[in-house]
Order: C-alpha cells, then structure tokens, then sequence
C-alpha cells in the first residue's frame, strides 16, 4: 500500500478551493492501495490536517502515536502559491518525493499568462491581444483602448477568476486594473473575443500524452467567474456539442499545447471559440478535483470513475 501525502490550502486566495479539492481527492482514492493523509500548507506551518500534527521538514514525514510515516508521493490539490506557481516542488525533488503535477519551471511559467502567451506566440497559437502592466507604472489607458472594447483585466498570476473584471465603458478600466492588482503585482488587458468558451484536459496515461473529452462553458453570468466556478452560475457540456473535427481539433491544439510547455499530470487548457480557430486563454496546471469541476467531468466521460483518475495521476508520477 502506497503513502500518500494530499497537499492542500496554500496561501493565496485560492485556499478555500484548494481545501475542497484535496479533500475529495482523499474521499475518492482507492483505500485499497492508498492510505493517505490531508497535509494543509499555510506559509512555512505545514500540518497533517487532522490531527494538527506538523510536518517534519527535513524529510517531510509525520510522527503520529509514535508512528514515523513518510510518504511515497505528493498529491497536488492546491490552487496557487505555493505549489501551482512552482515554488514546492524543489523541496520535493530535494527529498526524492514524485508529486502529480508540472514541475517548478513549468508551474511558475504557467501561472504567470503574460509569459505564457510569450513563450506559445513564436509556435503560432492563436490568442487574443493582450498588453502587461506592472503595480506602480504609469497606465496609458489610449493605448490599452486602442485594442477596442470591451475589454477583460486579469492579475496575472492569479486563478480561479479572483480580480477579473470585464471592461465596458472607458470610464471603467483604471478601476478594473486596480481591482486586479490587489491580486497580483501585474495585470493582464486583453481583447475582447467574440466565441463560445470550450476547456481541455490533458493528462500522461502511461506513458502517451492524451487529451480528454472537450467540455464547454455555459455561463450564466456575464463571463466564467468566480461565481460560475464555484456557485452553479454555469453550465458545462461533456462531451461539447461539436463536430467530430472540431473536438479533433481542439483536443489536437491541446496536447500540442501540453508538449511545447513540457506539462506533467493533468493541465486544462481554455479556449475561445471564434469560427472554427479555438483562441488560447491560459492554462491551469492544478485545475479544480470536485466532481463538477471541468476535468472530473471530462474524466466520467471517458470513462474513469474519480478514484480511478487520482489514482492514474499518482502510478504515472511513480512511473517516472
């Protein structure tokens, strides 16, 4: 039986999230072949959630009624800093722990969507146009303008649709980047794109690099945001009401998407459709685990119960 150790909280606004995440992960995974423990993550408190017991981190176990337990890998269920930014995983790497996700030059790179565009738009990805703006520069509002509107600001290393604003009227954008660098020392502008939003999984299932079945967002609301998330203001279709070549497609673009980035675990990709070009919006390299998040959704689809999914995504980072 393997140990597994779910990573949890984190510190960015995110933690409520993340928090529900690991802990249907450990509702899920087999008891059969997996004891795990919830182990919360805040700044340098690390605990296992239960007992309130802190982590030893000069090799990241837990001493519990006596018990030395150490841990066969690293579950990643949080949202944020300080794990889908990259910041943890070298720890983990230090103590020969595999873990589920991207690794940290990966996460960091992912997380920020600015250097994500940069790094996709020699390879030809279609994406929106997007101008960054730094906490304490001067804002040339003419010119962000320019790209016409409406317009939406985002923090730029940021997820779960904290500080997102969709801009409609001039007058509006100086508060929406304000709103958005509460959440980040950067924020991204970006033009409007007139489509249907569709999302991607994309996992390593032994070995081979597959996509998902393609999901897409209904929101209720007037974007997918916070509410839409996580309230029910949305609908998702799986598999999407799309042509056969279309879900090709798309499926096709994300896993190129997954390879050029060099991705580990699972990674959703978000897409505007616009005519038959699916427009990159960002990647999320720890997307939501609940059973009506997008991927668990998409994983039902093809097949996998919850549990069967968390457990492909911990064998293949043992398999490494």
């Amino acid at each position: 039986m393997k140990t597994i150790a779910i990573l949890t909280g984190g510190d960015s606004a995110e933690r409520v999230i993340s928090l529900k995440s690991g802990k249907v992960v450990q509702d899920h995974l087999p008891k059969d072949r997996y004891r795990s423990f919830l182990i919360d993550i805040q700044h340098a408190d690390w605990r296992d959630l239960e007992t309130g017991i802190p982590v030893d981190k000069n090799d990241f176990s837990l001493t519990i009624n006596g018990e030395r337990i150490s841990f066969d890998c690293a579950f990643a269920a949080i949202h944020g800093s300080p794990l889908e930014d990259g910041s943890m995983q070298g720890y983990l790497e230090m103590q020969g722990i595999p873990y589920t996700c991207c690794n940290g030059y990966v996460s960091a790179l992912t997380m920020n969507k600015h250097n994500t565009k940069t790094q996709l738009a020699p390879y030809g990805i279609p994406m929106a146009k997007s101008a960054l703006l730094r906490k304490g520069e001067t804002i040339n509002s003419e010119k962000l303008l320019d790209m016409g509107l409406p317009l939406f600001v985002k923090p730029n290393d940021h997820g779960s649709s904290f500080g997102i604003s969709k801009v409609k009227t001039a007058e509006a954008l100086l508060p929406a980047i304000e709103e958005a660098l509460k959440y980040s020392n950067e924020a991204v502008v970006e033009s409007f794109l007139p489509g249907r939003e569709f999302s991607n999984g994309v996992i390593t299932h032994q070995g081979k690099v597959m996509a998902l079945p393609v999901t897409e967002i209904i929101p209720e609301t007037e974007f997918f945001d916070f509410a839409a998330k996580y309230e029910g203001k949305s609908k998702e279709v799986t598999p999407a009401e799309l042509s056969p070549e279309l879900s090709k497609k798309c499926q096709e673009q994300s896993v190129r998407l997954y390879e050029l980035l060099r991705c580990q675990g699972v990674v959703r990709f978000d897409y505007i459709l616009v005519g038959d070009t699916f427009n990159f919006l960002e990647a999320n390299t720890i997307p939501g685990l609940s059973p009506a998040s997008i991927v668990p959704q998409q994983a039902a689809a093809n097949g996998w119960t919850l549990g069967e999914f968390f457990a492909l995504l911990i064998e293949e980072s043992l398999s490494k």
